[in-house]
């Protein structure tokens, strides 16, 4: 059983007959073939999880002996439980919750606080009898895999055009561990982009060195800055080299071949000085002076960048020429990078004095840049005349930080979008074209909902893999249970969970937080402030109570009072949970989860999600603010809340609907009825928003 392939296809790998193993001696029970009351128990326990196996994997099982579907079953479990949450225990301050907290006075709660805070303890009592939970989400079904699809996700990793996550990166370092010399038949002709070729080539380095890694690298890697590239995920830094890498000293034969990589590129000169000060930190643990003879090119580059002589790049004569008016010649010396010139093609057309040179440059060169880049290009020129009073960033980076600023560019040329966005689609259906047909489509339109899978790097590993700005819908339940699990590290953590209310216009109505448990409908656990062995902390959101009072959005917050950024704690994780009866159940019941997500990023406060009450979905936010100078409270940071929920609602970005529909005009026909159509695009059936790494592959 593959554990990986269970967690992001929702599959099982069982072979006809189990492959020995150790571990199976130890299995409990007896020899022989398993019963219907084994694989009874095991059902029984993934359902209280949320999850059933299908026919096919209990038939599969039902052929296996006894000892190899324990042992299976173990680690299915086991795995579910992680997945979800329900891994460790989940006791809030009041063990009642919520109605102990429904039921408490304002004086009591304070007092409560006032003696968890002098003393650290918790309420005492485990709690009245609870009633059962009768209710939950519609489980999900593990369906049996097979070993070719489950080798696919490398190979989908591997073409990935836009940039893996963290869960990503380690799921790729496994099959190279597992596979070794075996994994490069599972390499992909194409490798798109550049951070995923510098993590799977530094997984290669580690653990299949040899001739075949060695013919891998010197084929592969285009440019000195890939080497660089290279060097920076070899030292576990980030490979965008959007900060900075702290290196390790370095065998003699490894800092020979990274050099010798260098050497091959006549260009490394100017590369360096795109980033110099990430080659000036690579440069004093790979010593080119010592290897000077043998690498002439690479140990002059070093001395160049190392005197500090300003040399002259790229990017330097472009912007010499935008800041003298000549948008004519900038566009013209763009044209030999083609995906530079449609960054920067706004820029360029708003400051031509005559827009049609640059657009004719930009027609000569817009079928080499790359989809994601294009497909951008599209989305922003089909709004750019009516253009959203915020502009929204994402900095490069492993930390999702979102800027937003008001939109200050002057208006572009009439028609000139227009123009640019006829080039983008025209590009687009061209190169679709050549893909192999996809017959009759049916593009569901929710698919609207769904924005495009870009920048995964910085993307929080969860349940289900969303980009930024998508939404689901909430789902048929009178109560929205939030909940955090973490514990301390090396010292005392105090994270607390948070809910900010807002209206319609995104005005501040109210908090849910440590110092207001109850307000409009919502009620709080209670603030844990020390975790020794991990704590809990909920939220209930009595939906419709909440509308009536004229709260829209809800925002979940999560803050590390301590100031401790997550990356430092053992384990903290948060998420969501549909309840029918807020007061049935446990207060973490795993199949009610409707979606779970890993902190361990650099920050401090992070805002997952978003709840549209009005609309009724829930929006993926996934971004994390800057830490305020003294308490990390929702009171210091409702500005920044304020501001962050306006920016995802107002940012414009690719969805789903139209790349799946340029797909199906440029490869097929697009029909009306999906049980007509050969090639399904929806939410629930065929390729859906959650098969992130087949789209990053396949379609993108």
């Amino acid at each position: 059983m593959n554990p990986i392939y269970l967690r992001r296809r929702c599959c099982l790998l069982l072979d006809k007959i189990p492959r020995a193993s150790a571990d199976l001696e130890d299995a409990t029970g007896a020899d022989g073939q398993v019963t219907a009351v084994e694989l009874a128990a095991i059902q029984a326990q993934a359902e209280e999880l949320g999850y059933v196996m299908s026919d096919a994997v209990i038939q599969r099982l039902a052929t296996w002996p006894l000892p190899a579907v324990t042992q299976t079953g173990r680690l299915l479990l086991k795995t579910l439980r992680q997945m979800t949450g329900a891994h460790r225990p989940h006791r809030p301050l009041y063990p009642d919750f919520p109605k102990q907290v429904q039921d408490l006075d304002d004086a009591t709660r304070y007092l409560d606080a006032v003696h968890h805070y002098l003393t650290l303890r918790r309420m005492p009592g485990d709690g009245s009898e609870r009633a059962p939970l009768f209710h939950g989400r519609t489980p999900r079904i593990i369906e049996l895999g097979s070993t070719e699809e489950c080798e696919a996700i490398f190979t989908q990793l591997a073409a990935s055009a836009t940039s893996l996550s963290e869960e990503d990166r380690t799921d790729l370092a496994w099959y190279v561990k597992q596979y070794r010399a075996n994994i490069f038949r599972l390499i992909p002709e194409a490798i798109p982009f550049k951070e995923n070729l510098a993590h799977l080539a530094a997984n290669l380095l580690v653990h299949v060195p040899g001739a075949a890694t060695d013919a891998f690298l010197q084929q592969r890697l285009d440019t000195a800055t890939d080497v660089l590239r290279l060097a920076v995920a070899i030292a576990g830094g980030d490979a965008s080299l959007a900060l900075p890498t702290r290196f390790a000293s370095m065998p003699r034969a490894r800092r020979k071949q990274l050099l010798g990589l260098i050497e091959r590129h006549p260009n490394a000169a100017e590369d360096m000085q795109r980033w110099p000060e990430r080659w000036k930190r690579l440069g004093e643990y790979l010593h080119p002076g010592e290897f000077a003879s043998r690498y002439p090119r690479t140990a002059a580059a070093f001395a160049l960048l190392r005197s500090g002589k300003p040399a002259p790049t790229f990017n330097s004569a472009i912007e010499a020429m935008l800041e003298s008016g000549q948008s004519a010649s900038a566009a013209h010396r763009l044209e030999s990078r083609p995906g530079e010139f449609a960054r920067r093609l706004d820029h360029l057309l708003r400051s031509a004095a005559d827009p049609a040179p640059v657009l004719a440059g930009f027609a000569r060169v817009v079928d080499q840049v790359a989809t994601p880049v294009l497909l951008q290009l599209y989305t922003h020129a089909q709004h750019r005349d009516a253009p959203a009073a915020l502009r929204v960033f994402y900095p490069k980076g492993d930390v999702a930080k979102l800027f937003a600023a008001g939109d200050t560019r002057a208006p572009l040329p009439a028609g000139v979008a227009d123009a640019v966005a006829r080039l983008c689609k025209t590009a687009l259906l061209t190169r679709f074209a050549a893909l192999p047909p996809l017959g009759d489509c049916y593009v569901d339109p929710a698919l609207r909902d769904h924005t495009a899978p870009f920048s995964q790097r910085s993307a929080s590993r969860s349940l289900r893999t969303l980009g930024r700005g998508s939404s689901l819908p909430l789902p048929d339940a009178a109560v929205v249970r939030l909940f955090l699990w973490w514990m301390n590290g090396s010292g005392r953590a105090d994270v607390d969970l948070s809910a900010a209310l807002f209206d319609a216009d995104c005005n501040f109505v109210d908090a849910l937080t440590y110092y207001r448990l109850q307000s409009y409908g919502a009620y709080h656990s209670g603030d844990i402030v020390d975790a020794p062995q991990g704590a809990a902390e909920f939220i209930d959101l009595d939906l419709a109570r909440l509308r009536e009072r004229g709260v829209r959005f809800v925002v979940m917050i999560l803050n590390s009072y301590t100031l401790q950024p997550y990356c430092d704690l053992p384990e903290c994780f948060a998420g969501w949970m549909a309840r029918e009866d807020a007061n049935s159940g446990e207060p973490f019941e795993p199949r009610t989860v409707m979606d779970r997500v890993d902190l361990a990023s650099n920050t401090l406060i992070c805002l997952p999600l978003a709840l549209d009450l009005q609309d009724q979905r829930m929006r993926w936010m996934d971004v994390a603010l800057r830490a305020q100078p003294r308490l990390n409270n929702v009171a210091n940071n409702l500005s920044g809340v304020s501001l962050m929920l306006r920016a995802l609602l107002s940012r414009v970005q690719p969805d789903l609907h139209t790349l799946f529909t340029l797909h199906a005009e440029a490869r097929g026909r697009q029909v009306d009825n999906a049980d007509a159509a050969q090639t399904v695009f929806g939410v629930r059936d065929g390729i859906t928003p959650f098969d992130t790494d087949r789209i990053r592959a396949e379609f993108l």
